[in-house]
Protein backbone atom coordinates (compact mmCIF):
# COMPACT_ATOMS: atom_id res chain seq x y z
CA UNK A 1 0.00 0.00 0.00
CA UNK A 2 2.93 2.57 0.82
CA UNK A 3 4.53 1.48 -2.33
CA UNK A 4 0.92 2.32 -4.45
CA UNK A 5 0.88 5.54 -1.99
CA UNK A 6 4.45 6.72 -3.11
CA UNK A 7 3.83 5.34 -7.13
CA UNK A 8 0.91 8.00 -6.88
CA UNK A 9 3.27 10.83 -5.74
CA UNK A 10 5.01 12.99 -8.13
CA UNK A 11 8.57 12.75 -8.34
CA UNK A 12 9.40 16.32 -7.98
CA UNK A 13 7.39 16.50 -4.43
CA UNK A 14 9.27 13.06 -3.30
CA UNK A 15 12.34 14.98 -4.05
CA UNK A 16 11.70 17.93 -2.31
CA UNK A 17 10.83 16.55 0.44
CA UNK A 18 13.90 14.11 0.74
CA UNK A 19 15.97 17.58 0.40
CA UNK A 20 14.06 18.79 2.88
CA UNK A 21 15.08 15.96 5.77
CA UNK A 22 18.67 16.31 4.65
CA UNK A 23 18.73 19.74 5.99
CA UNK A 24 16.65 19.74 8.69
CA UNK A 25 19.89 16.95 9.75
CA UNK A 26 22.77 19.31 8.27
CA UNK A 27 21.31 21.69 9.91
CA UNK A 28 21.18 20.35 13.39
CA UNK A 29 24.59 19.34 12.90
CA UNK A 30 26.13 22.94 12.35
CA UNK A 31 24.34 23.76 15.56
CA UNK A 32 27.02 21.30 17.09
CA UNK A 33 29.94 23.11 16.04
CA UNK A 34 31.46 26.24 17.82
CA UNK A 35 33.70 28.89 17.96
CA UNK A 36 37.59 27.63 17.83
CA UNK A 37 36.66 23.71 16.76
CA UNK A 38 38.69 21.66 14.44
CA UNK A 39 35.98 20.02 12.30
CA UNK A 40 36.02 17.62 9.50
CA UNK A 41 33.82 17.83 6.74
CA UNK A 42 32.23 14.96 4.57
CA UNK A 43 31.27 14.59 0.90
CA UNK A 44 28.29 14.43 -0.71
CA UNK A 45 24.68 16.19 -1.41
CA UNK A 46 23.51 16.04 2.55
CA UNK A 47 27.17 17.68 3.42
CA UNK A 48 26.06 20.22 1.21
CA UNK A 49 23.61 21.52 3.24
CA UNK A 50 25.63 21.75 5.88
CA UNK A 51 28.43 24.18 4.28
CA UNK A 52 26.02 26.57 3.96
CA UNK A 53 24.45 26.37 7.47
CA UNK A 54 27.80 26.78 8.62
CA UNK A 55 28.67 29.78 6.28
CA UNK A 56 25.67 31.50 7.55
CA UNK A 57 26.80 31.20 11.53
CA UNK A 58 30.14 33.09 10.27
CA UNK A 59 31.96 30.65 13.18
CA UNK A 60 35.97 31.03 13.33
CA UNK A 61 36.94 27.35 13.08
CA UNK A 62 39.38 25.26 11.45
CA UNK A 63 38.34 22.85 8.61
CA UNK A 64 39.57 20.31 6.81
CA UNK A 65 37.86 18.36 3.95
CA UNK A 66 37.15 15.06 2.81
CA UNK A 67 37.34 15.77 -1.53
CA UNK A 68 38.37 18.59 -3.72
CA UNK A 69 34.51 18.64 -4.42
CA UNK A 70 33.80 19.74 -0.58
CA UNK A 71 36.87 21.99 0.28
CA UNK A 72 35.90 23.93 -3.65
CA UNK A 73 32.46 24.66 -2.14
CA UNK A 74 33.23 25.41 1.34
CA UNK A 75 35.84 28.05 -0.26
CA UNK A 76 33.31 29.56 -1.69
CA UNK A 77 31.26 29.87 1.37
CA UNK A 78 33.69 31.71 2.83
CA UNK A 79 34.85 28.63 5.65
CA UNK A 80 38.32 28.63 5.85
CA UNK A 81 40.00 24.99 4.83
CA UNK A 82 43.56 23.64 5.66
CA UNK A 83 45.54 20.85 4.98
CA UNK A 84 44.84 17.94 6.86
CA UNK A 85 48.37 17.43 7.52
CA UNK A 86 48.22 20.79 9.98
CA UNK A 87 46.40 18.79 12.69
CA UNK A 88 46.04 15.81 14.49
CA UNK A 89 42.67 15.45 15.64
CA UNK A 90 39.46 16.95 15.30
CA UNK A 91 36.59 18.34 17.43
CA UNK A 92 34.01 16.76 15.58
CA UNK A 93 33.51 15.34 11.69
CA UNK A 94 30.18 15.17 9.84
CA UNK A 95 29.61 13.43 7.00
CA UNK A 96 26.38 11.83 5.64
CA UNK A 97 25.97 8.19 4.53
CA UNK A 98 24.76 5.66 2.12
CA UNK A 99 22.61 3.37 4.70
CA UNK A 100 22.56 3.09 7.87
CA UNK A 101 22.15 -0.73 9.68
CA UNK A 102 19.96 -1.21 13.15
CA UNK A 103 23.04 -1.92 14.47
CA UNK A 104 24.98 1.04 13.37
CA UNK A 105 26.51 -0.08 10.90
CA UNK A 106 26.84 2.54 7.56
CA UNK A 107 27.63 1.84 4.21
CA UNK A 108 29.83 4.99 2.82
CA UNK A 109 31.84 6.35 -0.22
CA UNK A 110 29.08 6.36 -2.85
CA UNK A 111 30.75 9.36 -4.16
CA UNK A 112 34.30 7.73 -4.50
CA UNK A 113 36.04 9.54 -0.78
CA UNK A 114 35.30 7.12 1.82
CA UNK A 115 39.24 6.72 2.17
CA UNK A 116 39.77 10.11 3.19
CA UNK A 117 36.24 10.61 4.84
CA UNK A 118 37.34 7.20 7.32
CA UNK A 119 40.24 8.56 8.20
CA UNK A 120 38.76 12.00 9.19
CA UNK A 121 35.80 10.33 10.80
CA UNK A 122 38.47 7.97 13.46
CA UNK A 123 40.72 11.22 13.85
CA UNK A 124 37.68 13.06 15.21
CA UNK A 125 36.13 13.12 19.12
CA UNK A 126 32.65 12.77 17.71
CA UNK A 127 32.02 11.36 14.29
CA UNK A 128 28.38 13.05 13.78
CA UNK A 129 26.00 11.29 10.79
CA UNK A 130 23.78 13.40 8.66
CA UNK A 131 21.60 11.39 6.59
CA UNK A 132 17.93 11.48 5.40
CA UNK A 133 14.49 9.61 6.56
CA UNK A 134 15.65 6.63 3.47
CA UNK A 135 18.71 6.21 4.58
CA UNK A 136 18.15 3.81 7.63
CA UNK A 137 17.87 0.26 6.61
CA UNK A 138 16.62 -3.30 7.69
CA UNK A 139 19.63 -4.78 6.67
CA UNK A 140 22.91 -3.71 4.74
CA UNK A 141 22.75 -4.04 0.89
CA UNK A 142 25.59 -4.08 -2.03
CA UNK A 143 27.20 -2.11 -2.95
CA UNK A 144 29.90 -1.43 -1.24
CA UNK A 145 32.35 0.57 -2.07
CA UNK A 146 36.44 0.27 -2.05
CA UNK A 147 39.29 1.88 -2.96
CA UNK A 148 42.13 0.04 -4.90
CA UNK A 149 45.94 0.25 -5.61
CA UNK A 150 46.80 0.01 -9.37
CA UNK A 151 49.98 -1.54 -8.73
CA UNK A 152 48.76 -4.96 -9.00
CA UNK A 153 44.91 -4.65 -9.65
CA UNK A 154 44.25 -7.31 -11.52
CA UNK A 155 45.52 -9.41 -9.30
CA UNK A 156 43.60 -7.93 -6.30
CA UNK A 157 40.03 -8.35 -8.71
CA UNK A 158 41.60 -11.78 -8.87
CA UNK A 159 41.92 -12.48 -5.05
CA UNK A 160 38.24 -10.05 -4.63
CA UNK A 161 34.98 -11.63 -5.64
CA UNK A 162 31.97 -10.31 -7.44
CA UNK A 163 33.60 -6.38 -7.82
CA UNK A 164 33.34 -4.55 -10.58
CA UNK A 165 35.65 -1.06 -11.62
CA UNK A 166 33.70 2.25 -11.01
CA UNK A 167 34.08 4.29 -14.77
CA UNK A 168 35.23 7.58 -12.71
CA UNK A 169 38.51 9.37 -12.14
CA UNK A 170 40.91 7.93 -9.60
CA UNK A 171 40.27 9.05 -6.17
CA UNK A 172 42.39 12.05 -4.98
CA UNK A 173 45.31 9.92 -3.81
CA UNK A 174 45.09 8.09 -7.05
CA UNK A 175 43.35 5.04 -5.59
CA UNK A 176 40.94 3.00 -8.71
CA UNK A 177 37.50 3.46 -7.43
CA UNK A 178 35.50 0.20 -7.36
CA UNK A 179 31.94 -1.54 -5.89
CA UNK A 180 32.01 -5.08 -4.60
CA UNK A 181 28.13 -6.17 -5.44
CA UNK A 182 27.72 -9.60 -3.44
CA UNK A 183 25.70 -10.02 -0.42
CA UNK A 184 27.03 -8.56 2.57
CA UNK A 185 26.05 -10.77 5.46
CA UNK A 186 28.09 -9.92 8.33
CA UNK A 187 29.51 -6.19 8.16
CA UNK A 188 32.01 -6.87 10.58
CA UNK A 189 33.48 -10.33 8.94
CA UNK A 190 33.06 -8.95 5.39
CA UNK A 191 35.24 -5.60 6.93
CA UNK A 192 37.76 -7.74 8.01
CA UNK A 193 37.81 -9.83 4.38
CA UNK A 194 38.38 -6.69 2.97
CA UNK A 195 41.11 -5.10 5.06
CA UNK A 196 43.17 -8.49 4.65
CA UNK A 197 43.12 -8.34 1.38
CA UNK A 198 46.34 -7.13 0.10
CA UNK A 199 45.63 -3.89 -2.74
CA UNK A 200 42.70 -2.57 -0.67
CA UNK A 201 43.16 0.55 0.25
CA UNK A 202 40.32 1.08 2.11
CA UNK A 203 36.51 0.00 2.14
CA UNK A 204 33.33 1.97 2.41
CA UNK A 205 32.08 -0.60 5.56
CA UNK A 206 32.10 2.11 9.05
CA UNK A 207 31.40 0.08 12.36
CA UNK A 208 29.12 1.45 15.06
CA UNK A 209 32.63 2.04 16.99
CA UNK A 210 33.35 5.04 15.01
CA UNK A 211 30.11 7.01 14.87
CA UNK A 212 29.07 9.15 18.08
CA UNK A 213 25.79 9.92 16.57
CA UNK A 214 23.36 9.87 13.65
CA UNK A 215 20.70 12.64 12.59
CA UNK A 216 18.01 11.88 10.53
CA UNK A 217 15.72 13.96 8.99
CA UNK A 218 12.12 12.67 9.46
CA UNK A 219 10.04 15.04 7.94
CA UNK A 220 10.19 18.42 9.88
CA UNK A 221 12.16 17.11 12.84
CA UNK A 222 15.22 15.29 13.63
CA UNK A 223 15.53 12.08 15.09
CA UNK A 224 18.99 10.75 17.25
CA UNK A 225 20.30 7.79 16.74
CA UNK A 226 23.24 6.63 18.80
CA UNK A 227 24.34 3.35 17.89
CA UNK A 228 24.16 0.32 20.23
CA UNK A 229 27.44 0.67 22.92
Amino acid sequence: MLDDLLDALPIDRLVTGIEREKQAAAEAAAELVEDGMSVGLGTGTTVAFLLSALARRSLDIHCVCTSRATEEAAGRLGIAVEPFDSLDRLDLAIDGTDQIAPDGWLVKGGGGAHTREKIVAAAADRFVVIASSNKPVDALGPPVPLELQTFGLRATLRALDRVTLRDVPHSPDGGVIADYTGPIGDPQALAASFASTPGVVAHGLFPPTLVYEVLVGRGDRVQRLVPPP
